[in-house]
Order: structure tokens, then C-alpha cells, then sequence
């Protein structure tokens, strides 16, 4: 396709430069990685939808993060895999949009949906006796409709602003999905409006909250080391650190993909980032919320010994 248009009919997924035979094992470890995140975070909505004792606002924002890993994963690893076995590379503008506001649109959610969490552990530990009046339910309703919103909302403007751009010449993205820093950079346009509206919503998306989370959790450890019973910072280290684990993996990848200054190099590396991230991300967070978290380990038992009754 040469010279200037406003419409093209497709894009070419470089992704990995690799054989048919190793594209057919890929194939096959992506999709038990796949399945184990769909069981594994189906596991944790089951859990906690059927125990009444893990209706509360942590599990609550919980269920939203593994709705979101879910449909994050979802939003990418289909396509991929399908590739992947056909041996072709080629995905519609219209998949390739939808792709785009897709991925936008939950990890705008996932990062909002950490930070709601991280306040909701500053209010349980530094003001517990005010717990329950201040993490009421229509609060909380509106804090997941409020994460949900925003992440949107952002994801839309991006890519509105994405589709006022002309394309010329052979539309080969540099990347194994459609993000959109690589699909940027096949574009004829001047893009400098999108990267520093990309840059700004980093900023507010990534840099703000983390800022946040940090204050918080400076104020929660504070509080932990005032509390007498060794069993009670025991376990308020073991929900806070769960908590950070996710938290550290999920916002230091997004940094240095989004806020690094860009280099030729670097592309290969992010595209590394970027699947390890879409691969293992989804399954971290229910391993670390079941392995890591002994209510959650108890409401599994108890629905198990339910279902044997």
C-alpha cells in the first residue's frame, strides 16, 4: 500500500521473527497460560461470590481486578493465538481499533482498581473503628464505577485521536498486538499530540497513583508497627504485602514501557515486556490473593466441603 490514506483495511503484526515449529509449541504454551488464567481467576470471582464471609470491600475491589485480568488477557491472547496457529500475521483496522481501546481501557482499570485497593487498606489498618462508616457499600459502587469510567473514558479519547491520523506505505506493526505506541509509528500524521497525551495519561494513570499507594503504605506500615498482638501485624503485613507484590510487578513494567524515553532497542525489549506482562500478570494476582491469603484459602475449603455435603 503506497501513498497517503485515511483508511486501510489491515495492519501486519511483525511480532517475533520465529519458525512454524516454534510457533506451534508457543501456541501451545500460550494457551494452557491462557486457560490456567481463566480457571485461576474464574476460581477467585467463584469464591467469592459463593462465601458469604469475603463480602467485604477488599474482595469486592478483588473481584474487579480479576475481571479485569480477564478481559485484559482476552483482549489480546485470542488473536495471538489464532496467528500463531494459521502462521499469519495480518489483523483488521476495525479488530485493530477494537484491540486498542480493549487494552487502554484495562490497564487504565487495573492501575485505578490497585490504587482503590491500597485505600482500602489505609482505612481498614489506620482507621479501623471508622472502617465500616467510611468503606460503605455506595461508596464502593461508586469507586468501581468511577475506576471503570475513567479508564474508559481515557482509552476513547486516545484513540479518537488515533483515528484522525493518515497511513501510508505497508502497515507492519512493530509488536505481536495492536498497542498503541507501535501502531503510532506507522502513521503519516504528526503524532506529538498522542504521545503527550499518552505521556499525560502515564502520569495521571501511573506516576499520581503510585505516589498515592506509596503514601498510604508509608502510614499503614506505621500504623502495623503500633499494633501490640503479633498475631495482628502478622497478618496485616500478609494482606498489605500480597498487596505490594502485585502493585511493584504491574506498575514497574507499565513505567518502563510507557515513561522510558523511547530507543531503537528498546522496542524489542517492551515487546518482551509486554507479553510477560499479558501472559503471567493475570495469573500472579489470584496466586498471590489464594496462596499468600488464608481467608481466601478457608472460603475455598468451606465451598468445597458445600459442595461434597
Amino acid at each position: 500500500m503506497e501513498g497517503n490514506q485515511s483508511w486501510i483495511a489491515e495492519f501486519i503484526l511483525v511480532g517475533f521473527q520465529l519458525s512454524e515449529d516454534m510457533e506451534l509449541v508457543l501456541f501451545g504454551v500460550f494457551s494452557l497460560l491462557y486457560t490456567f488464567n481463566l480457571l485461576a481467576n474464574g476460581m477467585i470471582l467463584g469464591i467469592i461470590c459463593l462465601d458469604p464471609r469475603l463480602h467485604t470491600p477488599m474482595y469486592y475491589f478483588l473481584s474487579h481486578l480479576a475481571i479485569t485480568d480477564i478481559s485484559y488477557a482476552s483482549s489480546n491472547l485470542p488473536n495471538l493465538l489464532a496467528n500463531l496457529v494459521k502462521h499469519t500475521k495480518n489483523i483488521s483496522f476495525v479488530l485493530c481499533t477494537l484491540q486498542m481501546i480493549f487494552n487502554l481501557t484495562f490497564a487504565s482499570i487495573e492501575c485505578l482498581i490497585l490504587v482503590v485497593m491500597s485505600y482500602d487498606r489505609f482505612v481498614a489498618i489506620c482507621h479501623p473503628l471508622q472502617y465500616t462508616v467510611i468503606m460503605n457499600w455506595r461508596v464502593c459502587t461508586f469507586l468501581a464505577i468511577a475506576c471503570w469510567s475513567c479508564g474508559l473514558c481515557l482509552a476513547i479519547v486516545q484513540v479518537s485521536l488515533f483515528l484522525r491520523l493518515p497511513f501510508c506505505g505497508p502497515q507492519k506493526v512493530n509488536h505481536f498486538f495492536c498497542e498503541i505506541q507501535s501502531v503510532l509509528k506507522v502513521t503519516c500524521g504528526d503524532i506529538w499530540i498522542n504521545e503527550m497525551f499518552l505521556f499525560a495519561e502515564g502520569v495521571f494513570i501511573l506516576v499520581g497513583p503510585l505516589s498515592l499507594m506509596l503514601v498510604s503504605y508509608v502510614h499503614i506500615l506505621w500504623a502495623i508497627l503500633k499494633i501490640q498482638s503479633k498475631e495482628g501485624r502478622k497478618k496485616a503485613f500478609s494482606t498489605c504485602s500480597s498487596h505490594l507484590c502485585v502493585v511493584g510487578f504491574y506498575f514497574g513494567i507499565a513505567m518502563m514501557v510507557y515513561l522510558a524515553p523511547e530507543s531503537s532497542h528498546r522496542e524489542e525489549q517492551k515487546k518482551i515486556l509486554f507479553l510477560f506482562y499479558t501472559l503471567f500478570n493475570p495469573l500472579l494476582n489470584p496466586l498471590v490473593y489464594s496462596v499468600r491469603n488464608a481467608q481466601v484459602k478457608a472460603a475455598f475449603h468451606r465451598v468445597l466441603q458445600k459442595r461434597t455435603v
